[in-house]
């Protein structure tokens, strides 16, 4: 049997643009003898489709590129993703479901078992779990048809009832196929794959795992879809973070023609997280994800053109070069913004940044507008000493001026702010903190400098003495990040504690920190939802990002 997996990205909602993208893989797959195509979970309307799930009208439009796509699938089986109406009378109203279309027919709708509700996922929000399982026979061969979680759900130590591959197992089926949007994060590529070989190990049959790939807002998803045979071998690995319509041969043993990529070895059971930041973890795979996540947002949305305040800093340059890389570098315009607090070599190193990225820039000096500001408000302020209110002032008069050019040419502005600062409330609100994306706002200070040295891997891009000098706001005379902040070294690495491992402060100095800095960054992670509350879409690239999948109270006492 040939069998095609379609690791394809989607457009949420965009049915035309989608069911034609699906038709065009069935079409190639037809034309090169395949038997069967697999697509990806919720594959009809992209996912996650959240609270669109909840409107008659969308759901009306999946069936209604169901029937489209059946229409495709006279001589080739095809699996495809997308809400099903419960029928049951019972519990909620849709189904996160698998359709079967063969012989231009819906021969049968598979439910997902296992909702996750945890981190980005809230599924049994909208979503009933299965209530029965059944394989499929297809070209004499019996189909054990899963959605994604429903693999990882061996039955052991499990919060469900069932376990959907038991029940399957029951049926003796011959083949294992999996339709998956599992997202991104640079931790999961090799737990992902251990989920996989365990249920091989378990069931001793062969697994089709297909996955999403594309960025949807703020969650990417790798692809790096799968094909194992019955004896744990790998032998297909599609691409990270690319489209690809590929096929393998399923022989009647249970054995797949090709090339073994990575023979079968040991299974580990548990999650891959590490129990300490390691900055320079798969930070190719983070530098991709970026570049994913910048470029579908603008596709997506139709926009062509960004915006960035260029400073001269680390988290700007980074910033700067992702997005020249995402969306073309005519197509990226940086702002240079010195004030009075600016030093020469910062606005020469951004100057050369733009240089050796060849995109467009302009120097816009603030020091009038400043003044202007100073003088206005001199009889409110009264002798009062400088302090944060004239420091903030600067980072608005930029964010107003970088606000006003993308409103008159078209522009997004990007932001720059990193995963260290956000944490902390280490910016300002509706000054630097301004955009319509975050780009690291997912990656701690100490990822961001792997991050440059990734970038300059083959040359130099990124000026030296960006990466070399101590970061700085400069927005008082010779201020320095670490004159408010601890070292990064230690910062990032306690943030990490807190915030991906989810340790208590007590935990935290069991591991040798300091307690009464432990304490001190605590409560200014805890201080600062606010302002994260308002903050704009972060791409996700860690296990816990801040956004849709961090929900902490803002007014909590906890820590505070």
């Amino acid at each position: 049997m040939k069998i095609f997996l379609a690791q394809q990205n989607y457009h949420i909602g965009n049915f035309e643009a989608n069911t034609q993208k699906i038709i065009e893989a069935i079409q190639m797959a037809k034309q090169q003898g395949g038997d069967l195509i697999v697509f990806s979970e919720m594959s009809v309307c992209g996912y996650p489709a959240r609270d669109f799930v909840e409107f008659d009208d969308f759901i009306n439009k999946c069936y209604q590129s169901i029937d489209i796509i059946k229409q495709h699938a006279d001589t080739i089986g095809v699996l495809v993703g997308s809400p099903a109406k419960n029928t049951t009378a019972k519990g909620k109203n849709l189904f996160n479901a698998a359709f079967f279309l063969y012989e231009k027919e819906i021969k049968s709708t598979i439910h997902k078992t296992c909702l996750p509700t945890y981190d980005v996922f809230d599924e049994y929000r909208y979503f009933e779990p299965a209530y029965n399982w059944n394989v499929i026979e297809f070209k004499g061969k019996k189909l054990a048809i899963t959605i994604c979680e429903d693999i990882w759900n061996l039955g052991n130590n499990s919060l469900y009832r069932i376990c959907p591959m038991n029940e399957l197992m029951k049926q003796a089926p011959d083949i294992m196929i999996n339709l998956s949007a599992s997202p991104f994060d640079y931790t999961h590529a090799e737990d992902r794959k251990n989920a996989v070989r365990e249920n091989v190990a378990k069931y001793k049959l062969p697994m089709f795992y297909c996955n999403a790939v594309g960025s949807q807002t703020e969650i990417v998803f790798d692809g790096a879809s799968l094909v194992y045979d019955k004896y744990g071998n790998l032998c297909k690995e599609f691409p990270m973070f690319k489209e690809a319509v590929e096929s393998v041969v399923l022989n009647n043993d249970g054995s797949i023609t090709g090339v073994i990529t990575e023979p079968a070895h040991k299974i580990f059971d548990t999650e891959y997280i590490p129990s300490s930041l390691n900055e320079n973890l798969n930070i190719n795979q983070i530098y991709k994800a970026l570049v994913l996540g910048i470029k579908d947002y603008f596709i997506k949305m139709n926009f062509t053109k960004a915006i960035i305040g260029s400073s001269g800093g680390i988290d700007s340059a980074v910033t700067l070069a992702l997005a020249c890389d995402a969306l073309g570098k005519e197509n990226i315009r940086a702002v240079l913004m010195p004030s009075p607090y600016s030093t020469n070599h910062s606005v020469n190193d951004a100057v050369q940044l733009s240089k050796n990225l060849e995109n467009p820039y302009d120097i816009i000096k603030i020091n009038n507008i400043y003044e202007s500001f100073l003088s206005t408000l001199k009889p409110s302020f009264k002798d009062l000493p400088f302090g944060l209110a004239e420091e903030n002032m600067q980072s608005r008069i930029r964010g107003n001026l970088l606000m006003a050019i993308a409103n008159k040419f078209g522009y997004i502005l990007l932001n720059t702010s990193n995963k260290s600062e956000l944490s902390t409330g280490y910016g300002t609100l509706y000054g630097d903190m301004a955009g319509g994306l975050g780009v690291l706002g997912d990656c701690y200070k100490l990822q961001v400098y792997a991050l440059a040295k990734y970038i300059n891997r083959n040359k130099e891009i990124i000026p030296t003495n960006i990466i070399e000098k101590a970061p700085s706001a400069e927005l008082r005379p010779n201020q320095k990040d670490s004159d408010s902040l601890p070292d990064y070294n230690v910062l990032d690495k306690i943030l990490y504690q807190y915030i991906e491992l989810r340790k208590g402060p007590d935990e935290i100095k069991a591991k040798g920190f300091d307690a009464s800095l432990v304490d001190k960054i605590l409560k200014m992670v805890n201080a600062n939802e606010y302002k994260r509350n308002q903050f704009c879409p972060i791409i996700r690239v860690s296990p816990k990002a801040f956004g849709v999948g961090r929900r902490v109270p803002i007014v909590g006492k906890y820590l505070s």
